[in-house]
Order: C-alpha cells, then structure tokens, then sequence
C-alpha cells in the first residue's frame, strides 16, 4: 500500500526549473552539441558510444546541483527518490530503489533529494508526503508513487518509465567511470523476530499486523525505543492509508473545529515533512482543548515526536511548549 496519493494534477516543470539554478540552462544548445558546464564540479559527461558518464548511478540531489540532473535526464530517464531521516517507509523503500537501480545498470539514474536539506526541490516537487518518487525524463517531472511499495511494483514502474523515455528519444546509458573498488560492507545482525515480523508486514501493506508486532515487542520490553519509534511510524502510516491529500486539506479547512479533521492535518504535514506546521497545529489546539480533548492530542503529539526522533530540535521546542501549557 502506498499510504496518502498524490491528487490528480501533474507535477509543473517551469515550477521545478525555477526552484533551482538553472543558470546552465538559460540558452539551451541544440541536440548534439556540447552544454555550458554546470557550477562546480560536474556530475556528468558525454561518454564514449553516446553513454553518460556519472561518478555512480545513485547520486544525492540538492537545491544547488539539481539543474544537472534535469540536463542528464535529456539522455538518461532519472528517478528521484524524495526521503528524510527521521521517515521510517524510506529507510524501506530507498534500498529497494537503489537494488533495482544496479540492476538496470545505467539505463536509469538514481537521485537522492532529503527534503528537510533541500526544502526548495521539495516545495518543487509538491512532496505532499514521503517517501515519494518521481521521474525525470526529458527534463519533465512525472510524478509515479508514495509511500514503500513492494519491490514488484517498483520493478514494474520501473519498466513503464522505460518504456515512456524509449517513446520520447530518451534512451541513453549512463556509464559509471572508474568506479572505485568497494569495501565490503559489514554484515548487519538479524532483526529480533517481532521487528522482522513488522517490516514483513508493513512491505506486504498490513499495518496493522505491523502495529500489533511493534506492540508485542514493548510489552515484552517497555524499553525497545526501536519498537516504540516503529508502532508510532506504522501508526501514522495506518491513519493516513487510504485518505487523499484534498480529502484531508479539504476536511481540515472546512471544520476547523473538528478535532479528527485538524488530527489527520497534523499527520499529513509531518508525513510531507511540515514538522513545525504538524506540532504548531496540535499545540495551538491543544490550548484551546477541553481536558478529555487535551489527552488525545497530548497522545497524538508524543507519537508524532517518536516519528520525527525524540533527540530532534524540533521536537526539544515542542515538548518545551507543551509543558508550558501544561504546567
């Protein structure tokens, strides 16, 4: 299940160029001819047999270098992988996309956009919740899916994308040169079976399996923060399963008395990654709330701190006014 969809209009692609800088791009050369070197050191270059050469096929995508991908994606279909530290679904999905990535070998680019650190690419790409992917082909955004799918669908989105880039002339491989020899990473220890239980059940789209395994796992030890951090991301990905962007924009404005209404909000801000707007809605009607009114969004607020970590600043500023309305 890919949690809250993306409404029906299209991503704007004058909007995501003017997001950037696009000064690279202000006279755009005809096909077959050279373009004018990008600010700092280049991403890419014409490769030998008409490839693209790249320092690697999953490369991190910013508010300052992104005009280089949208050039790339003249010749090579290029996947944005929209994340964020704190988005449990990503840490699922990003490693799914990067497998398949390798797999296609060059024949699809992977970016790599956090959109706490890059917040004009997000604005960008409406990225409304994460994670969220879009393609690049031809320098045009085509908004494909959100949320973490099974590696199935991904391969078959995959495949469509292909398809509709061959259709558009944009068919070239990207060429990694002299890709350096990788360490062998360290093997990472086995999840302990309930935690191994959740992922299986959040990649299948039963949350709340996954709830109930995160659950079984704090009973048996109050203290796994991991398993606390996990029931409050799958919770989350469980309120909004199912319930549109509009649906929930739309509710919200239209009862802003309603307390489920401003609830679901507060969840879609912090799933697209509007951390500050998410508490400050919650806070504010917090203050404002009757006592049994008060436990439920004091409920809500300390999940959605689980979600973003509580070590985060933003999270330090909330609970600071929180206990201030409390106390």
């Amino acid at each position: 299940m890919s949690g809250v969809q993306p409404g029906p209009s299209p991503l704007n692609s004058a909007a995501l160029r003017g997001a950037v800088d696009l000064s690279s791009l202000v006279n755009r050369p005809a096909p077959g001819t050279a373009a004018p070197a990008a600010p700092g050191a280049p991403v890419a270059a014409q490769g030998e047999g008409g490839g693209v050469n790249v320092p690697a096929l999953v490369l991190d995508g910013t508010d300052v270098n992104f005009a280089q991908f949208l050039e790339i994606s003249q010749q090579v279909p290029v996947i944005v992988d929209l994340w964020a530290e704190w988005c449990g679904p990503c840490k699922q999905l990003s490693p799914v996309l990067e497998k398949l990535t390798a797999e296609y070998g060059g024949r699809l680019l992977l970016v790599k956009v956090d959109v706490d650190a890059n917040p004009q690419l997000a604005q960008a790409f409406q990225a409304q919740s994460i994670p969220a992917v879009v393609a690049l082909i031809g320098g045009r955004p085509l908004q494909l899916f959100t949320g973490a799918i099974p590696e199935q669908q991904v391969r078959a989105i995959f495949e469509q994308v292909l398809q509709a880039a061959e259709q558009t002339g944009v068919s070239s491989v990207a060429v990694v040169a002299g890709e350096p020899v990788e360490e062998a990473e360290p093997v990472e220890p086995p999840l302990p079976p309930l935690h191994a239980e959740a992922y299986d059940a959040i990649e299948a789209g039963d949350y709340p399996r996954a709830m109930a395994a995160y659950s079984k796992a704090i009973a048996q030890n109050p203290l796994d923060k991991m398993a606390v951090a996990g029931l409050a991301q799958v919770s989350l990905l469980h309120r909004l399963n199912g319930k549109t962007i509009e649906e929930i924009r739309s509710a919200g404005a239209a009862q802003p008395n309603d307390l489920d209404a401003q609830l679901d909000v507060a969840d879609l801000d912090l799933s697209g990654g509007h951390v500050e707007d998410a508490f400050d809605r919650l806070l504010t009607l917090f203050e404002a709330a009757g006592p049994e009114d008060r436990t439920i969004i004091r409920t809500r607020l300390l999940d959605l701190f689980e979600v973003v970590g509580v070590t985060d600043p933003r999270v330090g500023q909330a609970r600071a006014r929180l206990t201030n309305l409390l106390y």
